[in-house]
């Protein structure tokens, strides 16, 4: 169960719309998440009330950036989370025209006791649901 964030400078509702689907299909595709998993945080910054603050620390950014932020449980290899990364830059293009070089991402990883997913239980703590990876076939989990 991910949590994102998507934080994005002057972005209307359908780009943000965009961004989050763009997030989330690809945690479906490259971490084998299922696709009722989702639970994101869209916010749009007006650039007075709320804003963004980048330079070009490595790489050329411009007023398009966009970051995301994915807490997560822990488990995923460093070549699992590049096409992670890979297949978020490549979707914020393709849905929401964000340039990749805009798209600023963070992964949180925790455990399973970090999470309450209503109700004040930790669902995840002794409920059989710290299962392997469900769609990807590996042993991490999710």
């Amino acid at each position: 169960m991910p949590l994102v964030r998507v934080d994005a400078l002057r972005a209307d509702g359908e780009r943000l719309d965009a961004l989050g689907r763009a997030v989330h299909d690809a945690l479906v595709q490259t971490l084998g998440f299922p696709p009722d998993d989702r639970f994101q945080i869209l916010a749009s910054h007006d650039g007075a009330s709320g804003t963004l603050r980048y330079d070009n620390y490595l790489g050329d950014r411009d007023d398009d950036l966009v970051f995301v932020a994915i807490t997560l449980r822990s488990g995923r290899t460093t070549a699992q989370k590049q096409a992670l990364y890979r297949r978020i830059a490549e979707l914020a293009h393709e849905y929401a025209g964000t340039e990749p070089r805009n798209v600023f991402v963070t992964l949180t990883e925790n455990e399973s006791s970090d999470w309450s997913l209503g109700d004040g239980v930790a669902q995840y703590v002794g409920s059989g649901r710290n299962t392997p990876e469900r769609g990807n076939g590996t042993s991490s989990c999710r």
